[in-house]
């Protein structure tokens, strides 16, 4: 087998392991980032997530800085969208942004800070020394099985799957079924989700209800498959009753984008040091990695402890992202695209 070293592999290039990798890389660390698909960017691209959820309280008042701050403005580089004039009106800190031009502007800041770059590459396995520390994966792609070593690893993986791999107890959740799908419409009646591009046509992207029902908890095969199967199904039964009910037509209205990957909120995280929980509001920690605003109300933000980050039985490995350890209505302030970079970082 093929053995490669560097000195910090991050697993999953979603925005939490695009922004580790950007902060490894500029400081002179030799880092791989590994994603199983062909473009950076995790939910917030492939999965047409494209809202960055805002970097201040919204009472006028920015508290996330730093790379969660620069990918914000870069996210839509080579797309038509400007962060809004967020003080005026105590208008969120935060944006819109083509999922494409995102692609291109995470390609172009990965390679300037010099990541080694392996798309289309799966995690398979990792490796433990006696002392219970991560010492290599194996990963999987068109060149067949290699093996990567590494001083450090970071779990970026959204499901927190080189953890789970390694032997560290995860926490489960139960998952909402979302879709987000890119849409063409002539219909250019707004609902807050249109994107305009012309006097003709629109985008809109089209998010199902929150539902729990009838979702399992945690994550399997069987669980990815069976959500990607729903959600899509859940979409064209929409677009149907649409055609039917003679509100649109397929030239008025039909889809242009969908998913390339599941758009799963909350799947498994770490069980941590130190893990983010809804006591935290508010609430100052000794060691701390950053200040994220609770995106669903104003005036409320969370410290993030350096702990979230430490699995609680394996050395050698970090999480960030959705995967970093939170419980309960915290997970909830985590998962999101701004916590991801801050804790990425």
């Amino acid at each position: 087998m093929q053995t490669k070293s560097y000195e910090l592999v991050v697993v999953g290039g979603g925005v939490a392991g695009c922004a580790a990798a950007l902060a490894a890389a500029r400081r002179g660390v030799k880092t791989a980032l590994i994603e199983k698909t062909v473009s950076m960017g995790g939910l917030a691209t492939n999965g047409l997530v494209l809202v960055y959820l805002g970097l201040c309280d919204g009472m006028g008042h920015q508290v996330s800085f730093g790379i969660t701050e620069e990918l914000l403005k870069k996210s839509n580089t080579y797309g038509p969208y400007e962060p809004k004039n967020w003080q005026q009106g105590l208008q969120r800190y935060e944006i819109f942004f083509s999922p494409a031009s995102f692609v291109l502007a995470l390609d172009e800041m990965l390679t300037e800070a010099g990541v080694d770059m392996w798309f289309d590459t799966v995690l398979v396995d990792a490796e433990k020394d006696a002392d219970n520390r991560i010492r290599s994966v194996e990963v999987f792609n068109k060149s067949g099985k290699i093996k990567l070593e590494a001083d450090c690893f970071i779990d970026a993986t959204g499901d927190a799957d080189l953890a789970y791999i390694a032997g560290n107890e995860c926490i489960e959740s139960t998952n909402a079924l979302v879709a987000w799908v890119i849409e063409h419409r002539d219909d250019m009646k707004s609902d807050g989700s249109v994107f305009k591009f012309n006097d003709n046509t629109a985008i809109k992207i089209f998010a199902n209800p929150l539902s729990t029902a009838d979702t399992e908890r945690g994550i399997s095969g069987k669980t990815v498959s069976d959500f990607v199967i729903r959600s899509r199904k859940k979409y064209l039964d929409f677009l149907k009753e649409e055609y039917e009910s003679c509100r649109s037509n397929r030239k008025s209205r039909y889809p242009v984008s969908l998913p390339t990957m599941p758009t799963m909120r909350k799947t498994r995280c770490i069980k941590a040091v130190e893990p983010l929980t809804s006591a935290m509001e508010w609430q100052s920690v000794q060691k701390s990695v950053g200040i994220a605003a609770d995106w669903r109300s104003k005036n409320r933000i969370w410290e993030l402890p350096y702990g979230m980050l430490l699995p609680d039985n394996i050395e050698g490995m970090l999480a960030a992202g959705r995967c970093a350890g939170a419980i309960d209505d915290a997970w909830e302030v985590s998962r999101v695209i701004p916590v991801a970079a801050i804790t990425g970082e």
